[in-house]
Parts: C-alpha cells; sequence; structure tokens
C-alpha cells in the first residue's frame, strides 16, 4: 500500500524514524519519504545513510503549524513520532513537554486535515495508560486527540489511529543502551530501582511492522497494543552483564513497578485479537460503528470486564537467551 505514495515521518531521525524508513525502502517503492525533524546534524547523519532519490529531509518543529501544514502538501501518510519523552526532564520543563506532546499533536492532525492525508498513526506509550507523570499525561491527551480527531474532518477521507507500545529494546533512552554504556565504562554494578520492576519489551523492527500492518487494519479512532512479552528489569541486567552485582537504588520520579497498556477501566472498550488489543474510542463515529473486524477482515472479541493488560501480569515472559536475541535483532 506505500509503493508510490508520499510518505512523512515527524519526528524522523529518531529510532523508530531511521528503522521504519530501513523498512520501507526495503519493501516499497514509495515516491517519497519525508523526514520532518528539528536537529539539521541528525539529519545530515540520516542523509549519510538513506540517500535514495525519494528521500526528502525537511527541518520544521511539530510546534509549528505553518510548517507542518506546508510539508504535508501531497502527503498520503503520516506516522507521528515526534515527542519529548524523557520522564524526569518532563517533569522539571512541564510546559515544553506539553508544547510539542500535546500542542504539536493538534498542529499535526490540523494540517493533516487541511491537506487532505489519508491515514494518520501517532505513536504513543505504555506510560499513556493510568498516567503518573507528566509525560504519560502529555501522551494520554494525544492519544485522546488523535482519537477524537475523526470527528473533526467532516466530509474528508482523513482517519486517525494510535499505536500504543511498551519499551523498545534498542532506542535511545532505553534500560538496555543505559546499562551497555555503564558497563563500557566499567562499571561495577548495576543499578537497580526495584527487583520486582517488570517492562513490556518490543524489538524496534517489531514495532515498525506492527504500525506498518495497522495502516491496513485502520478504520480510525482505535488505539492498537501489541501483544509483547515482558520482563523483570533485574532479569534482564543479568542477561546482560551475568557477573555484575546489582544496587537497589529505588524507584525515581513518575516511574511504576508495572507498566500497563490496556487499562482495567477501559476493559470495556478493548477488544483481544490474535496478536494484538484494540481499545475502541470513548465516543461514537458516524463512519464506523463496530470496531470487532477490522479492514483485513481479522476478528476480535470483548475481553472480561476487569480485564487490565499488565507488564506483571502478562502471560508471555522473555528468558535471558531470548532477551539476549532480541537486541541482537535490534
Amino acid at each position: 500500500m506505500f509503493d508510490n505514495k508520499n510518505i512523512l515521518i515527524t519526528g524522523g531521525t529518531g529510532s523508530f524514524g531511521k528503522k521504519y524508513t530501513e523498512v520501507i525502502l526495503s519493501k516499497f517503492k514509495p515516491n517519497k519519504i519525508i523526514i520532518f525533524s528539528r536537529d539539521e546534524l541528525k539529519q545530515y547523519e540520516m542523509a549519510q545513510v538513506f540517500s535514495d532519490k525519494c528521500m526528502r529531509y525537511f527541518i520544521g518543529d511539530v510546534r509549528d503549524s505553518q510548517r507542518l501544514q506546508d510539508a504535508m502538501n501531497g502527503v498520503d501518510y503520516v506516522i507521528h513520532a515526534a515527542a519529548l519523552k524523557h520522564v524526569p526532564i518532563a517533569e522539571y520543563n512541564p510546559m515544553e513537554c506539553i508544547k510539542t506532546n500535546i500542542n504539536g499533536a493538534e498542529n499535526v492532525i490540523q494540517a493533516a486535515i487541511k491537506n487532505n492525508v489519508s491515514k494518520v498513526i501517532a505513536l504513543s506509550t505504555d506510560k499513556a495508560a493510568n498516567p503518573i507523570n507528566l509525560y504519560g499525561a502529555t501522551k494520554l491527551a494525544s492519544d485522546k486527540l488523535f482519537v477524537a480527531a475523526n470527528n473533526m474532518v467532516g466530509s474528508k477521507d482523513t482517519r486517525f489511529s494510535v499505536v500504543r507500545y511498551g519499551n523498545v529494546t534498542g532506542s535511545r533512552g532505553s534500560v538496555i543502551p543505559f546499562f551497555n554504556k555503564l558497563i563500557s565504562e566499567g562499571a561495577k554494578e548495576l543499578p537497580i530501582t526495584d527487583i520486582r520492576m517488570t517492562r513490556f519489551l518490543i524489538t524496534l523492527e517489531d514495532g515498525v511492522n506492527f504500525v506498518l500492518k495497522n495502516f491496513e487494519r485502520m478504520y480510525g479512532g482505535e488505539i492498537f497494543i501489541p501483544k509483547i512479552p515482558s520482563m523483570k528489569i533485574i532479569d534482564l541486567a543479568s542477561a546482560i552483564a551475568p557477573n555484575l552485582p546489582h544496587k537497589i537504588i529505588g524507584i525515581r520520579p513518575g516511574e511504576k513497578l508495572h507498566e500497563i497498556m490496556c487499562p482495567s477501566d477501559d476493559s470495556h472498550l478493548t477488544l483481544e485479537f490474535d496478536d494484538h488489543f484494540v481499545i475502541k474510542p470513548t465516543i461514537q463515529f458516524a463512519h464506523i460503528a463496530d470496531f470487532s473486524t477490522n479492514k483485513l477482515g481479522e476478528k476480535g472479541v470483548k475481553v472480561e470486564e476487569g480485564f487490565e493488560y499488565n507488564s506483571g501480569n502478562n502471560t508471555e515472559w522473555i528468558s535471558n537467551n531470548e532477551l539476549l536475541e532480541m537486541i541482537k535483532k535490534g
């Protein structure tokens, strides 16, 4: 579906944008891939790797609505990956996080509608479910904006959906690169916040492929959540550095023991498919009334009342060897 299409990725020089570009170029023949981001150095470096004739690099900020409108001219599909996502930094600079993650989301929506973009998928995070930190709260607000945007399109065909997933094994700022950095610097121990702490884990490639598939599945208004495994952080540390001891440092501000992707409060809206969940919108749309069968013909069933998809009560867990294979896969 991406052959001869124009695709724009906000925050496109990040881990997701680079892997997405790699996958799209290997599987399809797009007309244009537009990388929209703020950092000229990162764009320059990315252009050294991806210099295909379809590549376009636009300097811009999602806070700048006019620049977004100009960049989306003629675009078919948008992936909104731009965000301020460092939890402690967001706590210390709340308005900057709000300007990018909430105001920026609204700018993406308005630009997509004005340019008759066909489909938009916004990337979310497990921290948006029952948020306790500012980053998670801004991403919850962003999710709500993208879902509600389907009622703002009028007679236009633009559709918006959200993809929510957990920690990406190789992304910047995640725990695995952090531990590897400490090891390379000669650390004598690895810091563990709490021995009970768990996290969902997904490879970057699996995250990209899940997003691509949901462009085919979506009606507009869904929050798509992949079924992915969990791991205890202390087991993760032992897998990466089996000979290093651990130091318990306590939970940092804004952290949870376990992450949630489908809250129990949304169980009445949650559908389970073979390899993913869908949280239906809380509001009614004119274009679709039933999300239990998606556009690929896959069928979902309602989950039990009170169901919660939680990294601590997950039925799928990663072994040490499986984690090492995930890290290699990237």
